[in-house]
């Protein structure tokens, strides 16, 4: 990763968003999957231990009881690890709360490659698209832990399903408590008139980098943070390419069914112009480092870096 930022983890951030709308609001409520301590939602359990359910390792039962709790005018925040969350308890998610349109958030933890060392099945890089293709579904990738906090006070006054993805290693810190953040909306990170890098997740701080690195050669990009997958600001995207002609983007999920389609999507029906991906390219995770990982699966932003002058000579 990217190291001359501050470095947080991304789950810090959730908890202090949890535990600060845990004490303002009496309706929320935490259920986790019997991983509260490496999700961090102990803290919630310490302050509000009344609110604060383990229900084990089970997740359609832990999704089910967020749906019953909805119904009854809660806010509950479903967590459990992003890929059994969202695999194992899939057919809950998708008729007990997306179907039935139920006020609660389901949170997945061990987000892309920060659960490597836990073993190749650990690695959820196929859940954002999961999670997309349910109707009503919102779906919310934050970049760092300053702003994970506040996806949490948006999530809360979101009323709908969420999916909230969240990463457990430190990343580099490219927010503040000015950058604005509004569900549906992207972030500008930097200005620039010749390529477009649309980035999500822990990826910001790559994409940041490839920036500086095609600076270097006179290229100016622009970087787009796209913290929401659904609904996409499809209005940034068409604006920024129309001014650049062509973009990149950047996640550390599966390039089918994430950011890199769902901005395909929108430029193949109203702006065709050339794009690359930088994901993973429709594989499986595998055991390592998050550090190696990135090596392995060409997320660093060298590599956005070359998807940005293959876009820009596709343009040309």
């Amino acid at each position: 990763m990217t190291q001359h930022l501050e470095s947080r983890e991304p789950r810090d951030g959730y908890a202090e968003g949890l535990v600060e709308i845990g004490a303002e609001y009496d309706d929320v409520f935490v259920l986790d999957g019997d991983c509260a301590k490496a999700n961090y939602t102990t803290r919630f359990q310490e302050r509000f231990p009344d609110r604060f359910f383990n229900l084990g390792i089970a997740e359609c039962d832990i999704v089910g009881t967020a749906a019953g709790m909805a119904a009854m005018g809660r806010v509950p925040f479903a967590n459990a690890y992003g890929n059994f969350l969202t695999g194992r308890g899939f057919d809950q998610v998708r008729v007990s709360v997306a179907y039935s349109g139920r006020n609660a958030k389901i949170v997945g933890h061990n987000a892309g490659t920060t659960a490597a060392q836990e073993g190749a099945t650990h690695l959820p890089l196929e859940d954002v698209a999961i999670m997309r293709a349910l109707p009503e579904m919102t779906v919310i990738v934050p970049c760092d832990a300053v702003e994970m906090r506040k996806a949490v006070h948006a999530v809360h006054a979101l009323d709908g399903p969420v999916y909230l993805r969240v990463g457990k290693l430190p990343v580099p810190v490219v927010t503040d408590e000015d950058t604005p953040f509004e569900i549906g909306k992207a972030v500008r990170l930097r200005e620039g008139d010749d390529v477009t890098l649309l980035t999500t997740g822990s990826m910001a701080s790559e994409t940041l980098g490839a920036a500086d690195l095609l600076a270097a050669e006179g290229v100016k990009a622009e970087v787009l943070h796209l913290h929401t997958i659904k609904p996409l600001d499809a209005e940034a995207v068409i604006a920024s390419v129309t001014k650049t002609g062509c973009a990149v983007t950047a996640e550390e999920h599966s390039v089918v069914g994430g950011l890199g389609s769902a901005v395909a999507e929108v430029l193949s029906e109203h702006l065709p112009a050339p794009l690359e991906r930088v994901g993973t390219k429709d594989t499986f995770g595998l055991s390592g480092t998050m550090d190696e990982l990135f090596d392995y699966f060409g997320l660093r932003a060298a590599n956005i870096a070359q998807a940005a002058r293959a876009a820009v000579e596709r343009r040309s």
